[in-house]
């Protein structure tokens, strides 16, 4: 009779054949097998650490995204943990950079000989984008041991949220980057605000779209975003409607959201305004809102259910680090439910937490309301959000955005309150606010730097010029375009409106336009497109309701294989087992 071993040893070769993921994914070690044995919580790694060649009075270097409260109470409590006492690092120094400066300051850093050692907060699109340049350090275990002190703190985490990955594993195998904290995004309320001003509560992005928040523009705005070239989170939030509605029916809400709302120059500056009571509502990223929740009672922070995602907000090891027992550790800290996820919990951070065991120590404790925030955003009904679309277009929707819906916000806010106040008042009908909502949120035409030729804004467009806008000339050649192309549609749009209120009727022809479906995995940048003329009416932006179809990703299993190719390589390994067991009864 064959021997039961024999087939697994056959099965298991075949699976690492097959496999695109190494053994360094391996993190997860049978009881003691760990380089230190049974040490004890907290930080069992320590000892082991200590023992590893190191250098002494270190500083380390991080580049975050996270604002200063963040950091300076991160800093303070990790230079007072045992951890950096007994490692021999005796600061910390922050490099706050914008998304679009990271790889210049990493790179900077690296030619003149003093590597920036961590990446700490910013998102999976900038940590993916850093990493396909070249910048991360994979956690190989195998040339570098004190990678073991985070790969032994990951396994705490589990390795989906909210059908989200927490982690990134390389092509190579290894992982990259680690899921820090996670992420929802909505929006804040004010309820005092909401009640003074008789305006409803947003549920869906497609509220903040609603007239009945331009009652009093343009001199009060009642709600709130910001500029996405100066904000992360926002950007993020604009990608979210694009691929939750579709790009044409994204752009259109996006238009509509700036046209009632105050652009502030900062992510914080919206939810302070809502804190204040200056807004009835304004987008937020979600620990956001838990510090207005915090800070004023009358707020509510709001996930639009089945319209946002739950993401993990990266950590990462970067290339060529001169202390990377002091970085392992460092990054193992931040991930322990003992070090770094407990500052997520201070009262003036408010962030939901990765490692859900930070809710089993004594802070946890305290912070009950966190913890069902947690299990809320963890079990919400999200959209399937496509990072490498949102990567192919990030620079170019920002851009776009600035140039058409923030440098021209003042003609955009002006034509948006005098239709929706027409309307309001009954001087116009629905079908001739739908009307004139089409005219000013419809793509206009440009003339394209790179062919001299005339085009308009499309997902195609998008992903074509997104890496050109790099260049100073086509950059400043495309926002020019865009922002005297929007102001003059805007005007168009007004000059409408004053023809319907004087009696004119409006057109009754139906516009042609193109529809763009672009197919994107998330693990390749090739797209696959598709151009299908079809004839659209003017209406208003309908709420989604099956998800997007450009934007689909593969789900992926444990340690980053796809589902479908799971399931395929175990049907191939019973396949084989079948076949060598009639084999052998042959």
């Amino acid at each position: 009779m064959f021997n039961v071993k024999a087939l697994l040893i056959i099965s298991l070769s075949i699976l690492l054949m097959l496999g695109t993921t190494a053994t360094a994914i391996n993190i997860k070690h049978t009881a003691g097998a760990w380089p230190w044995g049974n040490q004890s919580e907290p930080y069992p790694w320590l000892e082991y650490l200590k023992s590893l060649p190191h250098p002494t009075g270190v500083t380390l270097t991080i580049i975050t995204r996270h604002e200063n409260t963040i950091i300076m109470k991160a800093k303070e409590a990790f230079l007072n943990s045992p951890i950096a006492k007994e490692l021999g690092i005796t600061n910390i120094v922050a490099v706050f950079a914008g998304p679009e400066q990271w790889e210049t300051y990493i790179k900077q850093a690296l030619d003149a000989g003093r590597p920036i050692d961590v990446a700490w907060g910013g998102g999976p699109t900038l940590f993916n984008y850093i990493d396909e340049k070249g910048y991360i350090e994979p956690l190989d275990n195998t040339t570098h041991p004190e990678f073991d002190a985070v790969l032994y703190e990951m396994q705490k985490i589990p390795e989906r949220v909210a059908g989200a990955p927490t982690y990134k594993v390389g092509d190579d195998g290894y992982v990259h980057w680690i899921g820090a904290a996670i992420s929802s995004f909505g929006f804040t309320v004010n309820h005092d605000v909401i009640n003074n001003y008789n305006v409803p509560v947003p549920k869906k992005w497609m509220d903040l779209t609603d007239p009945v928040y331009a009652k009093y523009l343009p001199d009060t705005p009642l709600t709130g975003i910001a500029d996405p070239t100066k904000s992360t989170s926002n950007t993020r939030m604009y990608e979210i409607i694009l691929q939750a509605y579709g790009w044409d029916e994204g752009w259109k809400v996006l238009t509509l959201m700036a046209a009632n709302a105050k652009i502030y120059d900062s992510s914080s500056g919206v939810r302070d305004a809502v804190i204040r009571g200056d807004i009835a509502a304004g987008i937020t990223i979600d620990f956001y809102g838990y510090t207005a929740m915090h800070q004023n009672p009358a707020c509510e922070y709001i996930i639009p259910e089945g319209e946002s995602i739950v993401n993990a907000d990266p950590i990462a090891i970067l290339k060529d680090t001169r202390y990377p027992v002091q970085a392992a550790a460092f990054v193992a800290w931040v991930l322990s439910e003992y070090g770094g996820q407990q500052v997520w919990l201070d009262p003036d951070i408010n962030r939901l937490p990765i490692n859900p065991r930070v809710f089993n120590t004594d802070i946890g404790q305290q912070r009950q309301d966190l913890k069902q925030a947690f299990e809320t955003a963890t079990t919400s009904g999200v959209i399937e959000f496509n990072e490498t679309l949102s990567g192919l277009t990030e620079r170019a929707m920002q851009f776009y955005f600035k140039a058409t819906l923030v440098n021209a916000h003042d003609d955009l806010q002006n034509v948006w309150s005098a239709i929706a106040q027409a309307y309001l008042n009954g001087q116009i009908t629905k079908e001739q606010f739908d009307y004139l909502i089409d005219q000013l949120t419809k793509p206009f035409e440009f003339t394209d730097p790179l062919t001299g030729e005339k085009t308009t804004f499309t997902l195609d467009y998008a992903i074509k010029i997104n890496d050109q806008l790099l260049k100073g000339s086509i950059y400043q050649a495309l926002m020019s375009e865009w922002e005297d192309g929007a102001r003059n549609r805007y005007l168009q749009t007004y000059n409408l409106l004053q023809q319907i209120l004087s009696g004119s009727p409006i057109p009754t022809t139906t516009t042609t336009t193109t529809t763009t479906t672009t197919t994107t995995t998330a693990t390749t940048t090739a797209t696959t497109t598709t151009t299908t003329a079809t004839t659209t009416t003017t209406t208003t932006p309908p709420a989604p309701t099956t998800p997007p179809t450009i934007t689909t990703t593969t789900p992926s299993g444990p340690g980053g294989l796809s589902t479908s190719l799971m399931i395929t390589i175990v049907i191939i390994v019973i396949a084989v087992i079948v076949a060598i067991y009639y084999l052998i009864r042959k």
